[in-house]
């Protein structure tokens, strides 16, 4: 099969999300100007650079009281700060209960029942017992092509690991099974490891 996107897929459901998957999954905490906490999943997400850290997130769709974006991006732009956590397998459910399209002056903190923390660097809450927090300043928003695509970069302040996590050393992912997305309504889990030696190491 092949299609080009302009003209649509034929299909039952978008393959697009499918295809490009598994995804890290950023759970992207913010505060607003007015002091109201906000905490939104987005599968659009990864890690851009090493020196400095620097992460992205992709805010794609609206709400009618944000101006053209969501409340993670509105928030970002009043504010300049944000903080990724890492999502692990046991916050699956509470994690998809803070994906709903809620008013802006709704906690999803307080409606999922998440403990909140507060971050160092900068001034918004984070998930107190996520695997890993990445404190975040803003550091461009880029608006692609499209009615509400956003494109949020920011330098990461400040990095959160949760004790458990480490071993030997090192941030153990099989000690907590991050959660992946893929298309449609699926999503997986890590739970297998391997290691790759690159040519010549």
């Amino acid at each position: 099969m092949f299609y080009e996107p302009k003209d649509g897929h034929g299909l039952p459901h978008n393959p697009f999300n499918a295809v490009i998957a598994p995804r890290p999954i950023g759970w992207i905490s913010t505060r607003g100007a007015d002091g109201l906490d906000n905490l939104a999943p987005y599968s659009f997400f990864n890690a851009v650079a090493y020196v400095p850290p620097q992460v992205m997130f992709a805010s794609t769709s609206a709400k009618p009281d944000r101006d053209g974006t969501k409340d993670s991006v509105a928030n970002i732009r009043d504010t300049g700060v944000f903080a990724v956590n890492v999502v692990e397998y046991a916050a699956r459910d509470v994690m998809n209960k803070t994906s709903g399209s809620w008013d802006r002056n709704v906690d999803e903190f307080a409606l999922a029942g998440i403990e909140k923390a507060a971050c160092e660097t900068v001034d918004c809450p984070r998930v107190a017992n996520a695997p890993a927090t990445l404190e975040c300043k803003l550091t461009q928003i880029v608006q692609l092509p499209g009615e509400a695509n956003f494109v949020v970069f920011g330098e990461v302040t400040g990095v959160h690991l949760r004790d458990n996590c480490i071993v030997d050393g090192m941030f153990d992912v099989t000690t907590f099974n991050p959660l992946a997305r893929l298309g449609y309504r699926d999503y997986s889990v890590v739970r297998e490891v391997f290691s790759l030696n690159r040519p010549g190491e």
